[in-house]
């Protein structure tokens, strides 16, 4: 089976989208969002297709598209049903496949369920995007804790925003965990300019192997 990454963050607006584009271009994968809530605006998918310029067949279609932009339990709610977890399973491809989660790790999927439920059911490593604003210290090692706690492989940290060295390495050394690259705020934000801030910023050899 083509190796599996999951695509978190450690709260909701880090640029987990932006980077799931950047990573199926630069790897030549497949992205599959599981649950889109809402629908006003350019879904995940969307933007992915937009930024990537990739074939629509390399995004996969959505286990539920839920109207409303809230966490997936409440948004799932409002729509009149239920999202059942157990059936909400990572479709196989014969490429790389990137999930992307929705906010951060305890987003509930439903009344029992949350996003860590499920990513320690699948058989997938994380790569938890941060910001390097402040704050990002502790929600980033709480994030990196709770991996931990369920056994979940972390590949490695990426940063989005300005270079802060102290809180990179801070959070580096702290959690002993890997840094993978920092993509900085793109203005503008074009299938280019992401296509070169990921050949700068990062290397595909990374997301292969797999830290705890």
């Amino acid at each position: 089976m083509s190796p599996r990454f999951i695509v978190t963050g450690t709260d909701t607006g880090i640029g987990k989208t932006v980077i799931s584009a950047g990573l199926i271009s630069m790897l030549g994968g497949v992205y599959w969002k599981p649950i889109q809530s809402g629908l006003d605006d350019e879904t995940d998918s969307q933007i992915v297709k937009r930024l990537s310029r990739l074939p629509a067949d390399r995004v996969l279609p959505e286990a539920w598209r839920l109207t409303a932009a809230l966490s997936p339990h409440r948004a799932a709610e409002l729509d009149g049903v239920e999202i059942d977890a157990d059936r909400l399973q990572p479709p196989k491809t014969e490429r790389p496949l990137i999930i992307e989660g929705a906010g951060g790790l305890m987003v509930p999927v439903n009344r029992k369920t949350l996003y860590l439920d499920l990513f320690a059911r699948w058989d997938a490593a994380v790569v938890l995007c941060a910001r390097t604003g402040l704050g990002t210290i502790n929600h980033t090692l709480l994030s990196i804790e709770a991996l931990r706690h369920r056994s979940i492989p972390l590949i490695g940290v990426v940063f989005i925003g300005d270079e802060m060295p102290d809180t990179q390495r801070t959070i580096a050394d702290m959690a002993r965990v890997r840094i993978l690259g920092r993509l900085p705020r793109l203005h503008p934000l074009t299938h280019d300019t992401l296509t070169a801030a990921m050949q700068a910023s990062f290397d595909p050899a990374d997301f292969m192997e797999t830290k705890l």
